[in-house]
Formats: C-alpha cells, structure tokens, sequence
C-alpha cells in the first residue's frame, strides 16, 4: 500500500530510531531536550550498534559544533551553497533536540514581523479586546513556550527590519506582549533556541545587521567532497524515494558513479584527471543529482524496459543544467564533447550517456 503522505517529518520517519536511543541514553541531557547531546550525534551521524542510520553526509565536527550552539545562549546559522542539505540537517536536530522539527518559519520576500511575534483573531480582538484568546501565537512565540528549536528557513530572503524582530529573542529570551499590559512577556522555557539557514548566494539580497549576526553562531555547510559518502547518499535517497511509490529499477548503481563525477568535476570546475573546466552557474548540488537520478530511474519505469542508463540520466540533466543561464549549456556541450567523448570508451554508462548529451537542444 503507497502511503499517501508525499513527506513526512523527520519525528515520523526515524520515530524507531528516536525512540531506541531514547531508550538506550543514560548520558546527560541539557535542561528541556529530549535527548543527550550525544545521542543527538548518533541520531545524525548513525551508530552501527544500535542500528542507526546515517543521515547526513558531510562534515562530521560541524555536527558536534552545531550541537554545542544549540546548547548555548547564541542560536545556529548554517550557510552554503544551495543544495547542500542544510535545511535536512536543521530538520535532524529539531527532531532530535524538540522531538518536533515542524515549528518553523519560510523566510521571503513577504514575511512580516507578525509571523515571528505573533498576530491577531481579528474578529476576537474586535469583540474582546486584546485578550490570551484573541492573541495567535507564531512559531517562534510557541517554541518558547514550550521549551523548542524553531527553525527560520531562508531567513536572509526577509527584509533586514523584520530579522531584527529575533534580535531582542535570542538575546533577552523574552518577547513582550504590550497590548495584554506593559509587564506581559513570555520567557523561553528551557530547550528553546533557533536555527535559521540562509543560502550564500542569497546573502546579498537582505544582508543580516551586525547585532543580529552576533546573535547567531555561524557554520558554513559545504558541499561533498568524497565521491564514495555522495554515491551512498543518492542511493539512500533513490531508494526511499522510489520505495515509497513502489517502483523497481536496475541499473541504478551503475550510472551513480558516472552521475557523481560528472557532478563533482561540474560543480569544482576540474575533472578527476586535473583537466580544467568552465564552472556552470547551475547549482550542481547533491541535491540536484538525487533530482537526477530520481527522474532518470522514473523515466526508465514508467517509459522505458526499468533499467537506468546513461540515457535517462542525460535526458533528465538538462533540467538542471538549463536552470540559470543559457551560457551553461554552452559549457556542458564542451564538457559532453571533450571530457565526456573521452570516457565513453571506457564503459557502457559513458557511452550511452555521451550519446543522448549530444542529441540534446542545449543551445
């Protein structure tokens, strides 16, 4: 039976997991988590012996280090390039911190200060007056009242005058209330504190002040280095992507080296053999290659024999590499004519992949 639920949060994926290190942890916990520090680490970075997954794929001391923060009184800014996992890794630690991860705020263009405060029933606060009833609560306001991590997604796509709304939060860890009397405030219980993310290349669009940076420790999520950790990461994706749906492929594991490299020479702008090459302004994250092998494997079963190969993962590619600019195209026909033609002798997936690139419209 397909569940119906397209994504569900990470408390209800890994409910099992939480609830076997939950059972197993003697060490100790900050006031107002659900888990020790130590077991927050296990639930990202897995632990064979008790059965737990690996979850995030990347830097392993940035993870002690962004649980620190969140023990402290600064809150976590996590910064990269997008694509680099960074809301998966502020979804892990709320589950595993709050038990809940889905106290959060969508950072854009049209955020206002009401939605990190609070708002208003209108139609209460006209019959009542300002009143507990009439008062709705934002995400932030009931993260701290009831002990929580509240995530802040894409906090630098707000105008710098509503970030400045969390300035006096995370420094006070109060927000006050004036229309309920001028000593109305909600205090943070224990266990509250924020994680905001922010992509680099949207940084320059509402640049965060220097008040509010010094409320936040910053750690930078880099993209993946080791082809091996990013091959296991798309794998583990497809698979619970294509598992949820029910749908069998093969062939999988034989075009996920060549889609891995041909990422990784992409988004460093150098092949493995030191050949130099002109970077695409696409954004060639990890993310976008499981996006790629996802559709790859889609297409071969619901159009094709079920079997992956170069084809499909060259056919569905250019929905990335098409994405910002028209000169990309340009510099993946280069890449397809020159690195790609080269190694298409060496193997079946290089062949097939280097024949349906050339067929492709790019410019």
């Amino acid at each position: 039976m397909v569940d119906t639920q397209l994504r569900a949060p990470a408390e209800t994926v890994h409910a099992e997991e939480l609830a076997r290190l939950a059972e197993k942890d003697d060490a100790p916990r900050p006031p107002g988590w659900q888990l020790s520090p130590r077991a927050v680490r296990r639930f990202v970075q897995g632990d064979d012996k008790l059965g737990i997954t690996r979850k995030f794929y990347g830097d392993d001391p940035l993870v002690d280090r962004a649980i620190v923060s969140l023990m402290s009184h600064q809150g976590l800014m996590l910064v990269g390039e997008p694509g680099t996992a960074k809301s998966m890794l502020s979804e892990l630690l709320a589950a595993a911190v709050s038990g809940r991860s889905t106290c959060s705020i969508q950072g854009t263009a049209g955020t206002t200060e009401d939605q990190i405060k609070y708002g208003w029933n209108y139609a209460l606060l006209l019959a009542e007056g300002p009143s507990e009833r009439a008062l709705v609560p934002s995400p932030v306001l009931s993260a701290m009242r009831e002990g929580r991590i509240v995530r802040f997604e894409e906090i630098t796509r707000c105008p710098q005058e509503v970030q400045d709304a969390l300035i006096s939060i995370l420094s006070e860890k109060t927000l006050a209330i004036p229309e309920l009397g001028a000593d109305r405030a909600v205090q943070a219980r224990p266990g509250f504190n924020v994680i905001a993310t922010a992509n680099l290349r949207d940084r320059g669009v509402h640049e965060m002040s220097s008040a509010l940076k010094r409320r936040f420790n910053f750690e930078t999520v880099r993209p993946i280095e080791d082809p091996a950790f990013e091959r296991e990461l798309i794998l583990k994706q497809l698979s619970e992507r294509l598992g949820a749906a029910e749908v069998k492929v093969s062939g999988e594991t034989e075009v996920v080296d060549l889609l891995v490299q041909t990422f990784q020479d992409l988004r460093t702008g150098r092949t493995r053999e030191g050949v130099a090459l002109n970077r695409p302004d696409a954004v060639m994250s990890t993310a976008e290659a499981v996006n790629v092998l996802h559709a790859a494997a889609l297409d071969a079963a619901y159009l094709d024999d079920g079997r992956v190969t170069g084809r499909h993962v060259a056919s569905q590619i250019q929905g990335v590499i098409l994405k910002d600019s028209a000169e990309d195209g340009k510099r993946f026909k280069a890449y397809v004519d020159h690195i790609v033609k080269d190694r298409a002798g060496r193997s079946g997936p290089w062949r097939d992949f280097y024949q349906a690139a050339r067929a492709l419209k790019l410019v």
